[in-house]
């Protein structure tokens, strides 16, 4: 058993039983930052009020940035270039664009572990054990969110962040999420101080030479999400 999969496994967030499977929705064309927001909004006041299944909406943006509840406005190093958004959710600064896979995951706590620090975990192992598929180690680190590649090409201690996390609770449904670099514009990374952090780099899987379609990657993603928070069933 690699390290990736003792770290999904030590992160299970299984819902009770007789819970529905996640909705798992896929928008194949880019999807606007607001009209997201809009939709996170109203389908997590439907699964508080138990009108909807908890669902996880795998899609890109046009490129822009947000600001995240701790964003300094130092970090904004182009604030003409993309659009701006300023969100709700945890963290600082980041960017989203074509070729990044975006998932925002709506489930309910009340039916897992009402524990926001392990969700975080669980979710950084969601993304080390896709990377494993590809024989990447992805690494997380306690000082800083997300999941981290070592790049001993560029030096003994570099290393670069593949992954982003960003979340926000409701009455203890979850919604915002993650930030997958598959294949996304990377000098689109320089507008901004991603995450507020200086000394490293940023990645993505064909930056690191795996030549992978964003409809693989989405396969990866499912299989190993279904390992840590139960079954899914496509819309």
């Amino acid at each position: 058993m690699s390290p990736a999969e003792r770290d999904a496994l030590s992160s299970s967030f299984l819902p009770e039983t007789g819970s529905p499977p996640v909705e798992w929705r896929i928008s194949d064309d880019l999807v606007g930052y607001e009209t997201a927001l809009r939709v996170m909004d109203e389908r997590v006041e439907r699964i508080i009020a138990g009108e909807a299944n908890e669902l996880v909406w795998l899609l890109e943006h046009p490129p822009l940035y947000t600001a995240g509840t701790s964003a300094k406005d130092d970090d904004l190093v182009a604030p003409d270039r993309f659009p701006v958004h300023r969100t709700g959710r945890g963290g600082q600064h980041t960017y989203h664009g074509p070729g990044q896979r975006v998932a925002y995951v709506m489930l309910d706590l009340k039916r897992r572990r009402q524990d926001v620090r392990a969700f975080v975990s669980a979710l950084e192992a969601w993304l080390i054990a896709a990377l494993w598929n590809y024989h990447i180690r992805g690494e997380r680190r306690e000082d800083r969110v997300g999941v981290w590649v070592r790049r001993p090409d560029r030096g003994a201690e570099a290393e670069d962040k593949i992954a982003a996390i960003g979340i926000r609770l409701r009455k203890w449904v979850t919604f915002h999420g993650i930030s997958f670099n598959v294949e996304p514009e990377l000098e689109h990374f320089t507008g901004i101080v991603p995450c507020g952090i200086t000394e490293h780099g940023v990645t993505s899987l064909v930056d690191l030479g795996i030549p992978v379609t964003m409809a693989e990657n989405d396969s990866v993603l499912r299989a190993e999400f279904e390992k840590i928070f139960g079954p899914t069933l496509s819309l």
